[in-house]
């Protein structure tokens, strides 16, 4: 059980409830939290004070006062009004994290929603409800709207949600758990929506990925550099202590103990292997510190309160500002994007080096010409290269005005975490082409001769993909291939 209290989830146990469904209670302190703010929800609409998202209307239209019997439906319509997203649902996994995330901010206690909010949102997380959420909408500013909005809609039974293998409407959910549709309250639906947790889910989920395939590309460029008979000068400590980025050392320590004890490497005749050899820990190094930037940006936004207004009920004070704006999230999943767009470019050169290579048989299959052997992959792995940088231009430089003028800079933050998100799966393929391409050229040489750490994961690759004696349907060996990165049946992490 892990305890949530708006301020200490960590992105170990966010993977943990989102993929592995551990169960959240709510930290007592933070149940205080909520019910403080909406105390001061409750006194502001009594006293009759105006509050910007609790009694007048949004964005344009915070100008206009509503009445005091009107507060309730206010929140109703806001909802239905900006639940317009559109294209494929999000993945659930994304979905998930997506409500964890919403819950946790909503916890810290300055959004002004009621415990019962709290106590909906819990059982949707703990009993696996996925809601389904359009995949497209949102600018990125103003919280991300459209598609929060499709996730809010099931406290009010309506919208629709995954549960056990089913896509149920949200009365049908909440019929299901025994639960009546919420009648919110002044603040409610401005706090359920206001907010960058799409953006967050989408980026948390990509950068899982990223964190699963900068592993593995570690380990299958060790392998290429066995099937290539590389050197290993480009690994000493002595030359990355004269470049000293913690990311490339640390890239060169674990392709040092990958490649230990392997009599394959420094069999070249070439003096200087190519850069997609020889600048491993250059360029994955600097993927690696990239990705420890996104995490960073990537758990404090998880622990942040991105709504607007915010209450503070010490003091009795709304002050309305601009957290939800989603600028950092937008950079840093530009910048995961790139990292990984630079991932996939470094790999698909190195399958083109492998099948072109001097004394490997061409394409790496035998009687080349009556066969194809591994051309085609590479022209796959080129397709997704080249997607992969057309994905890479940057979103968030972009922006286009909303609501009348009012909000007249969007970060475009979804768009960002969506393309990362693209990106990773291109990756996921263009390795596993590698990973094929390796192990292909590594039956070619002494396997008896690898180092004891990369035979391991060469013979778990040829447990499940044999060798190409033949042509055949490559896309199963790709799938194969990409289900076994995936997996993490190679490398843990």
């Amino acid at each position: 059980m892990i305890q949530l209290d708006g301020k200490h989830l960590s992105i170990d146990e966010a993977e943990r409830i989102v993929l592995r469904y551990e169960p959240v209670e709510v930290a007592p302190e933070a149940l205080r939290a909520v019910k403080a703010s909406a105390q001061l929800v409750e006194k502001i609409v009594q006293e009759g004070r105006r509050a910007y998202g609790i009694n007048t209307g949004f964005g344009k239209l915070s100008t206009v006062a509503i009445s005091r019997e009107q507060l309730r439906q206010l929140q109703v319509n806001l909802l239905r009004s900006h639940a317009c997203g559109v294209g494929e649902p999000l993945p659930q996994d994304v979905s998930r994290a997506a409500l964890l995330f919403r819950l946790n901010s909503l916890l810290a206690g300055h959004s002004g929603v009621r415990p019962v909010i709290i106590e909906y949102l819990i059982e949707f997380l703990n009993r696996e409800v996925s809601p389904v959420i359009p995949s497209k909408g949102s600018v990125g500013s103003s919280g991300d709207l459209a598609p929060l909005a499709h996730l809010a809609l099931l406290l009010i039974g309506e919208g629709s949600a995954r549960f056990r293998d089913q896509t149920l409407s949200g009365a049908q959910l909440l019929e299901k758990f025994n639960r009546k549709p919420l009648e919110l309250a002044p603040k409610e639906g401005l706090a359920l929506i206001n907010g960058t947790q799409i953006s967050l889910a989408v980026g948390f989920m990509a950068r899982l990925t990223a964190k699963k395939l900068l592993n593995h590309a570690q380990l299958i460029a060790c392998l290429a550099l066995e099937a290539a008979g590389g050197s290993t000068q480009p690994l000493d400590e002595r030359l990355h202590a004269c470049h000293p980025h913690p990311g490339q050392r640390h890239v060169a320590e674990q392709m040092r103990l990958l490649l230990e004890g392997s009599r394959l490497v420094n069999q070249s005749l070439d003096i200087q292997d190519p850069y997609t050899l020889r600048c491993v820990p250059q360029v994955l190094g600097t993927c690696l510190e990239a990705l420890q930037f996104v995490q960073e940006k990537i758990e404090i936004e998880m622990n942040s309160v991105t709504d607007n207004p915010l209450l503070f009920p010490e003091t009795g004070e709304v002050l309305s500002g601009g957290n939800f704006h989603g600028e950092m999230l937008a950079l840093a999943c530009e910048m995961l994007g790139m990292a990984l767009a630079e991932m996939g470019n470094f790999s698909e050169r190195r399958i083109a080096f492998l099948l072109e290579h001097s004394d490997l048989p061409p394409f790496l299959i035998e009687q080349g010409g009556l066969r194809s052997g591994l051309m085609v992959p590479q022209y796959t792995a080129a397709a997704l290269v080249s997607e992969n940088k057309v994905l890479a231009h940057p979103a968030v430089v972009d922006s286009i005005p909303t609501s009348g003028g009012k909000e007249d800079y969007n970060s475009l933050a979804s768009i960002s975490a969506w393309k990362a998100y693209q990106i990773a799966q291109n990756v996921e393929y263009i390795l596993a082409i590698e990973m094929l391409t390796a192990a292909q050229a590594l039956d070619f040489r002494k396997t008896s001769q690898m180092a004891p750490a990369t035979r391991k994961a060469y013979e778990r690759i040829r447990a499940h993909i044999p060798h190409l004696s033949e042509d055949r349907l490559l896309q199963q060996d790709i799938e194969k291939a990409k289900d076994l990165i995936r997996n993490g049946e190679l490398v843990h992490g």
